[in-house]
């Protein structure tokens, strides 16, 4: 044999050998879906996400609209970060049990005196809420009853309705990322 048919030969067996070990790669085994770290179980299509509720006398100041502001945000968390079919229920998925059960602000910091009297620098304005998720493809990674808090300082010369909208849009963003780590990365 010539040195070029040779070298075909090899080229040819080089690329039939690479086109199985890709082959074998991409279809080999089923993986997790998996979306900037998530874990969702493959078999898994869809999700419910009930309302939020006020439910506890401690979140009685809570605006009227933030139960489903807060609602709105984990459904597109859920949305834009998955493949996972929404459903208003009865999915594969489940968060429900969605409540809010505090709302508070308390001051956070006590300024320099001024005439005689204490001063607070710093308010906070504290959300709680309560969740349950159901997996019902994989029941260890369901919980019950877990609760997420965060939290908004602001400085005391402010009322709160002047930046309760801002606070509540990040306190919001914050909640529903605790949520999805809790449920889709085991944090």
């Amino acid at each position: 044999m010539s040195m070029e048919l040779k070298s075909n030969l090899k080229l040819k067996n080089f690329k039939y050998l690479l086109l199985v070990i890709c082959y074998l790669l991409l279809f080999s085994c089923k993986v997790n879906y998996r979306f900037k770290g998530i874990t969702i179980p493959p078999d898994a299509k869809s999700i419910s996400i009930q309302m939020f509720k006020i439910a506890d006398e401690r979140a009685n100041l809570t605006p009227a609209a933030e139960p489903q502001q807060l609602t709105l945000k984990l459904r597109d968390a859920v949305s834009t970060q998955t493949n996972l079919a929404l459903l208003k229920q009865g999915g594969d998925l489940l968060f429900e049990e969605c409540r809010i059960v505090s709302y508070s602000t308390v001051s956070q910091s006590i300024a320099a005196p001024t005439n005689g009297q204490d001063n607070a620098a710093l308010s906070r304005l504290t959300l709680t809420i309560k969740i349950n998720f159901v997996n019902k493809l994989d029941e260890t990674k369901n919980f019950t009853d877990k609760e997420f808090s965060r939290y908004f300082d602001y400085p005391s010369n402010q009322n709160l309705s002047q930046i309760e909208p801002a606070a509540l849009e990040q306190i919001n963003r914050q909640l529903v990322e605790d949520i999805f780590n809790a449920a889709f990365n085991n944090w």
